[in-house]
């Protein structure tokens, strides 16, 4: 497979809304030829009757059943709260007197 041409460097870079120098477009070059010769060889590969997929190891949901259960009460939320203030959390002002 021929590599890919200055020109369509210079192409996917301007694409890219990239700005690059003539040796970066030299780089670049040889390593997207050698990442489309990679890719020709994979395309070559048998894979009759590999099932496509998305991961390579099954995935499952590890996380428990979404099931409601009662939450703390008010006064178990502030007990241990460092300051309270009329039944809520008391914090240090970060506004002043802005409000």
């Amino acid at each position: 497979m021929p590599g890919i041409s200055i020109e369509e460097v210079r192409q996917v870079a301007h694409l890219a809304r990239l700005q690059l120098s003539d040796d970066e477009l030299s780089v670049l070059q040889g390593e997207l030829s050698a990442l489309l010769e990679h890719v020709a060889r994979i395309t070559q590969l048998d894979t009759e009757g590999v099932p496509p997929t998305a991961h390579p190891l099954p995935l499952f949901n590890v996380l428990r059943l979404d099931e409601p259960r009662s939450g703390l009460t008010p006064a178990e939320a502030l007990a241990a709260a460092p300051a309270v203030d009329r039944g809520r959390f008391s914090v240090p002002s970060i506004l002043g007197d802005a409000l």
